[in-house]
């Protein structure tokens, strides 16, 4: 059946959105309209086209390194390392106005760069930190926004698993995306660190600092200091390999699992069920990414092979600003379907359309990687499907409620896309580290 590529556009993305409102799971729902498309348009033989894909992605090494980093986050979570991290932090940055939050961040972003997933932090400082700070009067909603704005941080500063789908279909090193990464995940740390201590500064009922007498001396404080001791082992371990050429991202996750693993055994945490229970977490969250992944394949090689991807590249041309122009249009689509789908999903649908664009108009898919990823920050933290809304609903008390939950990430999006524009203005940002990496 002849159809013209506007018509396929319109029947395809309709599709999309009109099944995402009824709730079946997305993998299903891209797979389903991808095959259905496939055999209306382009009849039966065209089915070889889906099953082509889904054998290529099947065989893509570069994946293994999924449930590794996976299972990394599953026993980080249940190790006891939070635990350790946050007394430290208790006793250093107890004493400043918004002391406790800005070091949950910290916390946060030293999650990140141990594991390739948001839900760990999330989870691990939900149960731990937000107690300790609503124990102390802090402000319920600013508490809230920084653990999941901190928990976001595992899609951004490397390792991340979004990070590695994403350099799989744009064909760039892993390696070298990750050390993208970093400064970038550092910059919005800091962001939102910046940010609370100066609220707090300026309102200190927001965030109050810890009493004199439940300060820790100096020489405690220095004590505890040896609790981060693993935590960077294992960031060093991870991608201090990568960085000097010494392993690949897929080794590197062996080292970290062997890491996490060793830090779970310190704090008495190792045993069976603790690994069963990491195990199993690895086995839904992979095997939901790769549903995904193949229902994204069908999806998008039909969508290319009807010959539609001209239409959104017409759409996008047709924005002001020539290339840069181009490029916001793609950010702004990004933000949009971050608030709706999962970042697997959306790199999936929109990287057959947006990579070559990105080539042809001389911007560095390396650093365009880093602004894709910024977006799916955002969209962990973006109703009303970001997922860890629902990650802190699920931890919170029963004070908080989802109202307060979706107030509190408000200023953190907006300090995010603040990071988004820094990097997009500043591209050396992202891209120094992996120009001195050791090949």
């Amino acid at each position: 059946m002849d159809i013209s590529p506007l018509v396929a556009t319109l029947i395809l993305f309709g599709a999309l959105f009109a099944l995402l409102m009824t709730g079946v799971p997305l993998a299903f729902i891209l797979g389903g309209i991808g095959v259905a498309a496939a055999w209306l348009f382009l009849g039966t033989p065209s089915l070889y086209i889906i099953t082509t894909k889904i054998w290529g992605a099947m065989n893509m090494f570069t994946l293994v390194a999924i449930p590794l980093f996976v299972f990394m986050a599953g026993i980080l979570q249940r190790s006891g390392l939070a635990d350790a991290l946050y007394n430290t932090i208790y006793k250093w940055m107890g004493g400043l106005r918004g002391g406790l939050a800005a070091g949950t961040v910290i916390i946060a972003a030293v999650f990140a760069a141990m594991s390739g997933v948001s839900a760990a932090a999330t989870v691990s400082l939900g149960l731990i930190a937000l107690p300790s700070m609503l124990e102390r009067k802090y402000d319920k909603v600013m508490v809230t926004g920084a653990v999941q704005a901190g928990g976001a941080l595992g899609i951004l500063i490397p390792p991340s698993v979004s990070m590695i789908v994403f350099a799989v279909f744009a064909e760039v090193s892993v390696g070298r995306l990750f050390m993208a990464g970093i400064l970038p995940g550092i910059l919005t740390a800091s962001i939102f660190i910046a940010y609370i201590l100066i609220r707090c500064g300026l309102r200190p009922s927001l965030g109050p600092p810890l009493p004199v007498e439940e300060r820790a001396s100096w020489r405690d404080k220095f004590v505890s200091l040896r609790q981060i001791g693993l935590p960077i082992l294992i960031v060093f371990g991870v991608l201090g390999s990568i960085y000097m050429g010494i392993a690949t991202p897929t080794e590197a996750a062996s080292v970290g699992v062997l890491g996490v693993i060793i830090s779970a055994a310190v704090y008495r945490r190792l045993n069976w069920p603790m690994l069963k229970a990491a195990g199993f977490d690895s086995l839904r969250l992979t095997v939901m990414i790769m549903w995904i992944s193949f229902g994204a394949y069908c999806y998008s090689a039909i969508y290319t092979a009807l010959g539609a991807t001209v239409v959104v590249e017409q759409v996008l041309s047709m924005m002001p600003g020539g290339s840069w122009g181009v490029l916001v249009g793609m950010q702004l689509s990004f933000f949009v379907l971050g608030c709706m789908l999962d970042p697997i999903g959306i790199i999936m649908i929109t990287a057959p359309i947006y990579l070559p664009l990105v080539v042809s108009l001389g911007f560095d898919p390396v650093w365009f990687g880093i602004l894709y990823v910024m977006n799916m920050e955002m969209g962990f933290l973006t109703p009303p499907f970001g997922f860890n809304l629902f990650y802190m609903k699920a931890v919170v008390p029963p004070s908080i409620t989802m109202g307060d939950i979706y107030r509190s990430v408000i200023p953190f999006v907006g300090l995010q896309m603040l990071g988004l524009i820094l990097v997009m203005v500043f591209p050396q940002i992202a891209l120094v580290l992996p120009s001195t990496m050791l090949k």
